[in-house]
């Protein structure tokens, strides 16, 4: 077989290593691995790929790609990929789903204590040699995980992670969910469906979004949802940009109708600089790092590595996709 490995970035940290790709190599010296370091090599070779592994699949290089038959994502969002063609093909598509469920939960937790223990306004004052404890008794008090209500909005690996994380920390978590007949979760202590998500909106003093995206989950939290929400809350989105309608937030964060937001993922990447989010005080930005982990390529790479032996055995794949749901 020949495998295209195409993980690129324009950003170092997101471009998976040479040696990473030497080790399949190595790993499987049967099958020809061609690597793509930009798009632009993707086109040549993807014609005569069997396998991918990469982050993103372009509609005209999918449309050159007539050998395909599998594509596997280092991530676990795979919504980018899932064109109409791809949906409707017989091309299996993998993902990387539980890889850095707890990496991301932790990253949840910084961010919300980072928000209720007032860190931006500190970290401000610090470069200015200036001693604040004023200021950061003003406006609404200092807080605790401990004695919050948390809401999760998905309950897969990164939801589930953080659920666990919070209820340890003391706080009661509410999760949503589209399948309400699974089992829940460590410290979840009842789930509602995606239908009721106003309903619980009210109580939350914390609202994480963990949900993948979709066309049910576009635009999932806007100006209704801020408006039922506390002015007390928070939101942390860890998932994907545009699950949020990104100026309901900005306007709702600047007219204080939600205490402040913590977020690594943005509807465009990077977040332009003319963004009005940069500028307000009561937000944390992120620049979405929030799954990663210093071994990150080493388990990635071992996950596909582990569905190739299982793609050559006519075995079932870990982690597949169910593309007309997308995730």
């Amino acid at each position: 077989m020949t495998i295209l490995v195409a993980i690129y970035s324009p950003f170092e940290a997101w471009n998976i290593p040479a040696a990473h790709v030497e080790r399949l190599r190595v790993d499987f010296p049967q099958h020809i691995i061609v690597h793509a370091r930009e798009e632009a090599e993707v086109a040549a070779m993807i014609r005569d790929a069997d396998v991918a592994y990469a982050s993103e699949l372009q509609p005209e290089h999918f449309a050159a790609a007539s050998r395909l038959r599998w594509v596997h994502s280092p991530a676990a969002g795979v919504g980018g990929m899932l064109t109409e063609p791809v949906v409707a093909s017989a091309v299996i598509i993998t993902n990387s789903r539980g890889m850095s469920g707890g990496t991301i939960a932790e990253h949840v937790v910084a961010l919300t204590l980072a928000l209720f223990r007032k860190f931006p306004l500190a970290f401000s004052s610090q470069a200015e040699r200036r001693w604040a404890q004023d200021a950061v008794m003003q406006l609404t008090p200092l807080r605790t995980i401990d004695g919050s209500t948390a809401l999760v909005i998905g309950l897969g690996g990164i939801g589930a992670a953080t659920a666990r994380r919070f209820a340890a920390l003391g706080a009661q978590v509410i999760g949503v969910r589209r399948r309400t007949e699974l089992p829940l979760p460590p410290g979840v202590s009842h789930a509602v469906g995606t239908d009721a998500l106003m309903s619980v909106l009210p109580d939350a003093d914390i609202v994480v979004l963990a949900a993948p995206q979709t066309r049910s989950t576009r635009t999932l939290i806007g100006e209704q949802q801020f408006k039922a929400m506390k002015a007390s809350a928070i939101l942390i989105n860890v998932s994907r940009g545009k699950l949020v309608d990104e100026a309901s937030l900005a306007d709702a964060l600047k007219r204080r109708i939600i205490a402040g937001a913590g977020l690594d993922v943005f509807e465009h990447e990077p977040l332009a600089a003319t963004s009005p989010l940069w500028g307000l005080p009561n937000v944390i930005i992120t620049p979405h790092v929030a799954g990663f982990r210093a071994d990150h390529w080493d388990a990635a790479t071992t996950i596909f590595a582990d569905n190739l032996r299982r793609f050559e055995s006519g075995a079932s794949l870990l982690n597949r996709v169910d593309k007309s749901e997308g995730y």
